[in-house]
């Protein structure tokens, strides 16, 4: 790595702000909601017209019911580099799609105001994806990557990535680093920890009968429900990190009927790989007994995040970002995270893994969610270094 190599990528991002906004602006005010196939890919359709003008190929992996993913690359890297790595992918990633829904960029567009920048998505994570395409266009331009890039676009985070995930597993089996571009913490701060997550509903059943005339034949699923609710919920253990949430609550046909079905949606956060088994155990057994006889009930898992965990190598690349992002003027903290993300899967997958180097911003999946426009050069920058200082790193 030569420093000519880096200013030259530097000063290629350093007047690139407009532009990023102009993109951005583009892609929030784009319906994508997660369950929006025709929205999440015409985000992905403003990613490839991007790309392709800067002449990086972009290559379409189907999803079959959510947002395709798209993979772009950038040659770079000598055979035989100083790592030994230098053939192996530096892996930038990101997901198009956004928890809100439909009309909802029509209901608040994109708009700036006093250098901070709010619509739907616009930190979380439309931001990070506008700064790997233009780190993926800046080494495209100059050249002198450590590496090939690889810029992943998945459609499908926010509800587990269950199409995005096996693509996502690919990728980071053959990487050499992955850096997630989730928003950077309010404080500046990347994650290089975060808690996995287990989403799940479960189906109860009763029996039906009049709540006047024919109370003894009813067998309440609510009653239930509510008994399981308080079982479940006393899993929790703070101590050890361990949340369990029952988020949403259905059942039941009218007031003066015993209610013969029930559905209730659980929440479980974890840190350590280990008590995912134990606590999914016990909720099994809650989920088999019946606390009002003749109930049935029955588990599903909707979706799943893996924790991400730092490895020695992760550690390396969190050093190397830190000492880069400090040339750009930015002061940054590892931080952990109760949220989950795909650089959980990357991580488990053993690829040195670090999250949340996008843009700074905050309040995501609210109507207050916001970016920090002031951040979106430096951050790109910051990730550029870091990219070229891998060899030094050892890594």
């Amino acid at each position: 790595m030569s420093e000519t190599t880096e200013a030259r990528v530097l000063d290629w991002l350093s007047g690139r702000q407009g532009e990023m906004l102009a993109l951005l602006e583009r892609m929030v005010n784009t319906d994508g909601g997660s369950y929006d196939k025709a929205g999440v890919d015409a985000v992905g359709a403003q990613v490839r017209g991007f790309l392709d003008g800067h002449g990086i190929p972009v290559e379409t992996i189907p999803g079959e019911r959510f947002g395709d993913c798209l993979r772009a690359t950038v040659e770079g890297g000598e055979e035989g580099g100083a790592s030994g790595n230098a053939r192996r992918n530096i892996l930038l990633m990101g997901h198009r799609d956004t928890v809100f829904p439909k009309g909802e960029p029509e209901r608040r567009p994109f708009r700036v105001e006093n250098g901070i920048a709010t619509g739907p998505g616009v930190a979380d994570m439309k931001a990070g994806l506008v700064m790997n395409m233009f780190v993926l266009a800046a080494f495209k331009a100059v050249g002198g990557a450590p590496g090939p890039l690889v810029g992943l676009f998945t459609g499908d985070e926010e509800i587990g990535s269950p199409e995005g995930r096996p693509v996502i597993e690919a990728e980071a089996r053959r990487a050499r680093v992955v850096l997630n571009s989730e928003p950077g913490r309010a404080n500046g701060g990347v994650v290089t920890g975060r808690k996995g997550g287990v989403f799940m509903v479960v189906e109860i059943e009763g029996r039906a009968a009049h709540s006047g005339g024919n109370f003894e034949a009813g067998i309440s699923a609510i009653g239930e429900l509510a008994a399981k609710v308080t079982a479940i919920h006393a899993l929790t253990d703070l101590a050890r990190g361990i949340t369990l949430n029952v988020g949403l609550v259905s059942g039941g046909q009218s007031v003066n009927t015993v209610a013969p079905s029930a559905q209730m949606q659980i929440d479980l956060r974890y840190v350590e790989p280990a008590d995912r088994e134990e606590v999914m155990g016990r909720i099994h057994e809650i989920v088999g007994r019946s606390f009002v006889p003749g109930t049935r009930a029955a588990l599903t898992i909707r979706g799943e995040f893996l924790p991400l965990t730092q490895t020695a190598a992760a550690a390396k690349l969190f050093e190397a970002y830190v000492e880069a992002a400090a040339e750009s003027g930015l002061s940054v903290t590892g931080d952990f995270s109760g949220g989950c993300a795909d650089s959980g899967f990357t991580a488990a997958m053993g690829a040195p893994t670090l999250c949340a180097v996008g843009p700074v911003g905050g309040k995501a999946h609210s109507p207050e969610e916001y970016l920090e426009v002031a951040t979106l050069v430096p951050r790109a920058q910051a990730m550029a270094r870091a990219i070229l200082r891998l060899d030094r790193a050892g890594l």
